[in-house]
């Protein structure tokens, strides 16, 4: 499947942002074998780019890998010859979005107002992540949604495995989850199993909405 149609089927995007991305193949493991394959390494953390890469090689068509947090064109470029499968924003990034267009490789660009989530969507982003999420919650999802069902749109901030299908109901066709999901102190201690016993958990509660 295209990243796109990983994510619309999966409906979860584990937002990944660890420190150091030396662990990130046993991250990437434990999420996919609790039913989570769709990943995003962010680039705040040391080493993301190199662990996608690492993570396509060992996990292969396993894993849909991509980068977040990408705020410039050159880190565009440089995660897409790496391998990534699509690239996430943490607000409107022409620049981002136009380099994701060019090379054919999928774009979650960030917005929050109706009018940055539109521009997103006009400027080429096929889906568009509602960051920060829990500002609005999901009747805001409702809302913009109303007037303009065309948008694609992928909640981020505050998501857990608690209240994804609220979001879900609300006419997201995906959710963002992060710290509720993997953290740097689950990665430290090596809890690798406890990452799959979330991950198992919330693809239950999205397949119960």
């Amino acid at each position: 499947m295209s990243a796109i149609q990983e994510i619309l089927a999966k409906k979860v995007v584990a937002v990944v942002r660890l420190d150091n991305y030396n662990r990130a193949v046993d991250v990437a493991r434990a999420l996919v074998a609790g039913g989570v394959t769709v990943l995003e390494f962010t680039l705040t953390g040391r080493g993301a780019i190199e662990a996608v890469t690492a993570t396509r090689k060992a996990l292969g068509d396993a894993a849909c890998v991509g980068v977040g947090t990408v705020l410039k064109s050159e880190d565009a470029e440089a995660a897409i010859d790496a391998g990534a499968e699509f690239l996430v924003t943490p607000a409107v990034r022409q620049q981002v979005i136009a380099t994701c267009v060019k090379r054919q490789t999928l774009i979650l660009c960030g917005g929050l107002t109706p009018t940055e989530l539109l521009e997103a969507h006009e400027a080429g982003a096929e889906m568009v992540k509602v960051f920060p999420a829990q500002s609005g919650g999901p009747n805001f999802i409702k809302n913009v949604l109303a007037p303009m069902p065309f948008l694609k749109l992928v909640p981020t901030g505050g998501v857990s495995p608690e209240n994804a299908r609220d979001y879900l109901a609300a006419g997201a066709v995906a959710v963002g989850i992060g710290g509720n999901l993997v953290s740097n102190k689950l990665v430290a201690a090596e809890a690798f199993d406890q990452i799959t016993l979330t991950a198992r958990a919330c693809m239950d509660a999205i397949g119960a909405s």
